[in-house]
This record gives structure tokens, sequence and C-alpha cells, in this order.
């Protein structure tokens, strides 16, 4: 035994007159065989509290099967050309919590309300977007990964639905729709939100997708200067309930710094763990921003945390994409089809 407790080798040379023989340490593969150990417990140590996490995050925050899909169809599915194999689907969500049987039943209830359609191959099933279900996930996802409004002109987009115009079961859906877009209720027939020029398609769009663009009007307008004691910005407060915006963003805030801290240190990432991270941190989100008005910053509430939540998820959606990307790849490419190239836009979500 060589000092250090490294082993000896021993080489005979003979010419059969005489013998030499040549004993050395064998440091060099002992030393190559610890560091490969050691590179393998620190890629296990990296991953330990990333799991941890996701276990965590599933178990306190159970995310409902379809909404889920939405949010993966959306964000990692829809860049790829909006067309997925339902057996690709299964295996890309089964990492998030959701079994072949969710997934198949999600999948059935999307393409009831027209969100995706099925092309079946044989024994197999294409499922793709729908014209209407891609107009909806870009209207949806162009809020998601748009920086919030700062610069504001002072006017608003109104919609104007008169009681005898529409059914109730069609101002129902209205009040619901626009409340998606950001509109509040002024007053059961009156919906407002602060205009801005990318808006205006939104509305048109929704309008026509319910059939009632005939029977509703839309304007802009600004407050009529030194008329009247009350502004439309007093408003605010009665049409959106900004203290549980507030809180949901709050809640998102304390979810996520952790992780985000995880990933900014990590040497490396695990391709799945950055998937399933970057879907969870989406889907949250995609939630606490459908119930956003996207106030500018003079009509926001003092402590409006809707910046703060937007800089860790383009922080942290950055330093998980490329792993994401990959594993979305890995799992979806097959013998006979190759996932299409990204988008261009993919990599300008969330602007600074």
């Amino acid at each position: 035994m060589a000092d250090g407790g490294a082993q000896n080798k021993t080489i005979h040379f003979c010419d059969g007159q005489r013998n030499l023989c040549i004993t050395f340490p064998v440091h060099a593969r002992v030393g190559a065989s610890a560091r490969r150990a050691a590179l393998a417990r620190r890629s296990l140590s990296a991953r330990e509290p990333i799991s941890r996490w996701i276990e965590t995050e599933l178990r306190r925050h159970p995310p409902r099967a379809k909404s889920l899909v939405v949010t993966v169809w959306g964000d990692a599915i829809a860049p790829h050309g909006g067309a997925v194999w339902l057996g690709s689907l299964i295996r890309l969500l089964a990492p998030l919590g959701l079994n072949e049987r969710l997934v198949r039943t999600s999948v059935y209830r999307l393409a009831q309300e027209g969100w995706i359609e099925a092309r079946p191959t044989g024994r197999r099933s294409l499922y793709r977007l729908t014209a209407s279900g891609r107009q909806r996930f870009e209207h949806a996802y162009r809020r998601i990964y748009a920086p919030p409004a700062s610069v504001w002109d002072g006017t608003w987009e109104i919609v104007l639905a008169p009681a005898a115009a529409l059914t109730s079961a069609e101002r129902d859906r209205l009040r619901r729709e626009l409340g998606w877009e950001g509109f509040g209720a002024i007053a059961s027939s009156i919906f407002a939100r602060p205009a801005h020029d990318h808006h205006a398609p939104e509305v048109a769009d929704l309008l026509r997708a319910m059939r009632v663009e005939q029977r509703v009007v839309v304007l802009r307008a600004s407050e009529a200067p030194k008329v009247g004691s009350r502004s439309l910005d007093d408003y605010v407060r009665d049409c959106w309930n900004l203290l549980r915006v507030a809180s949901e963003y709050r809640a998102l805030l304390a979810r996520f710094r952790v992780i985000a801290e995880y990933f900014r240190g990590a040497r490396s990432v695990d391709a799945e763990q950055a998937f399933v991270v970057r879907s969870l941190l989406i889907h949250a989100f995609r939630r606490v921003t459908l119930h956003d008005p996207g106030l500018p910053d003079r009509l926001a509430p003092p402590g409006w945390p809707a910046r703060d939540a937007y800089v860790l998820c383009r922080d942290l959606y950055r330093l998980t994409r490329r792993g994401a990307e990959a594993y979305l790849v890995a799992t979806l490419d097959t013998a006979e089809e190759s996932v299409p190239p990204a988008a261009r836009s993919l990599p300008r979500r969330f602007p600074r």
C-alpha cells in the first residue's frame, strides 16, 4: 500500500536473463472515480430540494386537470405548432401528477368545448388547436407574457350591452368573458377598462365569437373636463376585487421565490424538473392574471404587487426555458415525426 492509502500496481518485465519489476501508486484511476462519484452526489443534491419543492407544491396546490392541460397546451405546445399525439401528451403531463384517465377526460372536454379537434390516424389520435382555440390562446397568453401597464392616456374602453338586446344567458356569458379581458362592470349593462392600443382586436374577436357584435356598442371615451363631481378613476375599487388579486399575487410570490433561488444557484438543471416548475409557474400566474384588470400605475393602489410578480415569473421562466424545451422535444419526438421548431415569439416572452 502506498502513502495516502493509494494502492500499488507492479509490472514485471522478463527477457529470459533478467527480471525487472516496476511498482507505482495508481492515484489517477481512484481519483477519477472519486470525482465522478462526487459529481453524481452533487447532481443528486441539486435535484433533491427541487424534487421536494415540486412534491410539496403538487400536494398543497393540486391543479385541476383540464385547467392544467390548457396551461401546458398554451405555454408549451402552441409554440411548436399546437398539435400533439394523445399518447405523447399523456407522457408529457405525467410528472405533473396527471394520470392517463385525467388527461383523456380533459382532452375530450376541451374538444367538446371547441378548443381542440382530433384527427384519428389508425389507432392513434392527433389533437390540434381549432382556429377559435388558437385565437383564445393568443388573447390569454398575450396578457400573461406582457409587462404590466405603466403609461396610460386616460382613455377608457367601454362596452354597452342593453338588456333588451341580449338574453339572460348571453349577458351572463358576456360579463364573464369581458371579465377575463380585464373589464369591470360599472352597471349591469356597462363594462369598462383602461384602453390600450393592443386591446381593440381582442374585444372585436370576442364579440364575433359570441355572435353579439351587432347588438352591443364598443366605444372609447375620456372624461369631459370640469363636468361632474366623480371621476371614472373612482370606480376602480367598485369594479374590481383588487384586494383578492393583490392577495393572490403575494401568495404566488411566496410560493415561487424559493424555487427561483434554487434555479439561480444550480450549476446544471434537470430537464424534467425545469418543465414541471415552468408549467406550475405559468399555471399559477395565468390564474392570477385572469382576475387582474391590468390597471396602469396611475389607477393601481399603493404597493400593488403585479410588477414584482411579473419580474419573478420573467426571471424563473428564463432560468427554466432551455431545460423545459429540451424535455418537451425529447418527450414529444417520435420515430415517425419530429416536433416542429419553436415559434420565433417564444424567446420574446416576458420582455423587460
